[in-house]
């Protein structure tokens, strides 16, 4: 007897010190798997200074860059699942879902809240004369050409070996680069004919016109593009490849925890200052809710898995 009351006792003491308390009671981790001053770093900072206002309880964002997102990804899927360690990553979290079993952690995560994507685009140098990226492929090089993209395995180099490759008699080599800055450089000298890339990285050069888009791999054309055809609509097949940015918690994590951050997340991307900002610096605010999301998720694990097969590429 009394043995169990000392039982009692200690989970009655448990509950209020922490378990019972409502949900934030103490400052939240975000954890963003890739270098500070990138895009996924930036939305990291923005909404969870936003959501340190909502809910009262300091954000700390702490940078576990590395391996392409897995450092921060393994990180906190080994974090307690209580709400209080996230993670902000990248595609590069179900493109990596595809390498062997146990390498990459997505099944110890649960989906938290879209924040934004941008799609795969293709740029050439602002001198090209082309209408499309079809034309500029077959009648400015003859169905030879070498494209770049920052790095191998990337939702860029995997669109462009998939979209180029699909096309009969066309001879298209990769070049890799280290970032999106040396790809720019790249194409700004002439080094490489074609560049799948993103619109942020490339923004500046494509608002000089020293760069032209010629094709966006979405399913229907982009607000920050409207004259720019889509894959589909240049001849290619259609196709769609976007970068997004996105929140993440320990799998485990209550289900009332995901759906408030889901909420608060949603409810950040939908001020006006928030997309805004977005918008000013290349990316389109995207909601969802967490179902939603956690569906979305499992169909982009299927469907870069599918274009691996495909296109025979190792993602590392």
């Amino acid at each position: 007897m009394i043995f169990r009351w000392i039982v009692a006792a200690c989970v009655f003491a448990a509950s209020i010190n922490g378990w019972g308390q409502a949900y934030p009671s103490r400052p939240i981790r975000l954890v963003v798997a890739f270098a500070p001053g990138g895009i996924a770093d930036t939305i990291g900072r923005l909404v969870g200074q936003k959501i340190s206002d909502k809910l009262g309880q300091p954000v700390v964002v702490e940078n576990k860059s590395g391996a392409g997102g897995l450092i921060g990804a393994k990180y906190v899927a080994g974090a307690a699942p209580d709400g209080y360690t996230l993670l902000v990553t990248t595609t590069s979290l179900t493109i990596n879902a595809n390498l062997p079993d146990g390498v990459n952690p997505v099944n110890q995560l649960v989906p938290v809240a879209m924040a934004a994507s941008t799609p795969t685009i293709f740029v050439v140098h602002g001198s090209a004369r082309a209408k499309d990226l079809m034309d500029f492929v077959r009648n400015e090089k003859g169905g030879r050409l070498t494209f770049a993209s920052a790095g191998v395995g990337s939702a860029e180099h995997l669109a462009g070996e998939y979209v180029f490759h699909s096309i009969p008699n066309v001879d298209a080599t990769h070049v890799p680069f280290q970032g999106g800055a040396p790809v720019n450089t790249a194409i700004l000298s002439q080094q490489v004919d074609v560049a799948a890339t993103t619109f942020p990285t490339a923004m500046a050069f494509i608002g000089q016109k020293t760069m032209r888009v010629l094709g966006v791999a979405s399913e229907k054309r982009i607000s920050l593009l409207p004259d720019v055809p889509t894959l589909a609509e240049s001849g290619f097949p259609a196709f769609e490849s976007a970068s997004w940015i996105a929140f993440f918690a320990p799998a485990g994590t209550p289900d009332s925890v995901v759906r408030l951050l889901n909420a608060e997340v949603n409810a950040v991307l939908g001020g006006a200052d928030v997309r805004d900002r977005l918008t000013t610096i290349g990316l389109e605010p995207r909601t969802m809710s967490q179902a939603e999301f956690a569906d979305y998720i499992r169909a982009d694990v299927a469907k870069w898995g599918n274009l691996i097969k495909t296109t025979g590429i190792n993602p590392r």
